[in-house]
């Protein structure tokens, strides 16, 4: 799933300063200090930070090995029954 655009809680513009926050946790920094100074200050947004995790590469992942035409016919055929 992509990181939202906006906190959904209150709203604010929250999208721009996320791979910021990813290079420099990523590079070793704290996540709360990292947020402190990308001035992410409302809990609800700083939540949206640290609860975000990045899925889109198991989906394609199980994409490649699930999603061919022939497997979906078996899923199909299944259904039959």
């Amino acid at each position: 799933m992509m990181f939202p655009i906006r906190c959904f809680t209150c709203g604010a513009l929250i999208a721009d300063k996320w791979e910021d926050y990813v290079r420099r946790v990523d590079e070793g920094e704290h996540p709360g200090k990292v947020l402190d100074a990308l001035g992410i200050k409302r809990y609800c947004c700083r939540r949206m930070f640290l609860t975000h995790y990045e899925y889109f590469d198991e989906v394609i992942k199980l994409y490649s090995l699930f999603g061919s035409k022939q497997y979906m016919r078996g899923v199909e055929r299944a259904g039959e029954d």
